[in-house]
């Protein structure tokens, strides 16, 4: 495996591209753009709030949100790192705070997705994808993210607590409904595992880290081509972790019987 492969894969905007290639994906990936000046404040004018993420990071570390507020008093821009929330009058010394946030690192700007919430904090979901051991891509755990109080990224390594699906969707939807949204959750991440593997084919597993929005929209957040398989093991029902470990087992087992 050369190393720009596994550049690739780090790379938050290469895989965004990958994406953006697919006519099915591509509708649900949010507007992502470089980190510039003026591609911020026309993102932030266009849609309100943004989501500016390193390039390169994992766990949600270096991610910031950023908002637009337009008041009686007039227009203010306020950006949240870790717990701290910054607000400025005016653009200019707010993209500089900014920018000095980023410790000049490669940034991109995504366009931001107001997530539903669980008793008050944001969630997303992970969509655990794998090549099963007869060789088809197949989506073998479904799990809810919660961020922690105070914190804008649900990852388990940043706080976050790893909750049962069904336990986020019932307040908002019904029964048929949640089966709904499952199957199309399912079919998404099979269709990403698939186009992914056409472009990148070394790789047997990826996760897919999904935002809801209030219409139900499941937008893809990130692609993770090295998932955490041990957040399964969170959730009381062990039967998704006992799935995922074992298909992780067999391609690991297959992989050192070709050494």
């Amino acid at each position: 495996m050369g190393k720009k492969y596994r550049t690739g894969l780090m790379s938050k905007w290469i895989k965004t591209k990958v994406l953006l290639q697919s006519p099915e994906i591509s509708p649900l990936v949010p507007d992502t753009q470089r980190f510039a000046k003026a591609s911020l404040q026309s993102m932030l004018h266009k849609y309100g709030m943004v989501y500016v993420k390193p390039v390169n990071g994992t766990y949600g570390k270096g991610v910031i949100r950023v908002e637009l507020n337009r008041g009686s008093g007039g227009t203010t821009y306020q950006y949240q790192s870790g717990t701290t929330i910054r607000t400025f009058g005016a653009f200019d010394a707010f993209h500089l705070s900014l920018k000095k946030a980023t410790g000049g690192r490669s940034y991109l700007i995504q366009k931001g997705i107001e997530l539903l919430k669980h008793k008050g904090q944001r969630f997303d979901l992970r969509v655990m994808v794998q090549l099963s051991p007869k060789g088809k891509w197949e989506t073998t755990g479904l799990i809810g993210r919660v961020a922690q109080k105070g914190k804008i990224v649900t990852n388990y390594h940043s706080g976050g607590k790893p909750t049962a699906i069904e336990t986020l969707l019932s307040p908002h939807l019904s029964m048929a409904q949640k089966g709904e949204l499952i199957k199309k959750l399912e079919k998404l991440g099979r269709d990403t595992g698939r186009f992914y593997h056409k472009k990148y084919p070394g790789f047997k597993q990826i996760g897919v880290d999904v935002g809801l929005d209030r219409n139900m929209t499941p937008w893809i957040i990130e692609v993770n081509t090295n998932p955490d398989p041990y957040i399964f093991n969170q959730l009381k029902d062990k039967r998704m972790y006992r799935k995922v470990m074992s298909y992780r087992r067999a391609h690991d087992k297959a992989k050192t019987s070709k050494k």
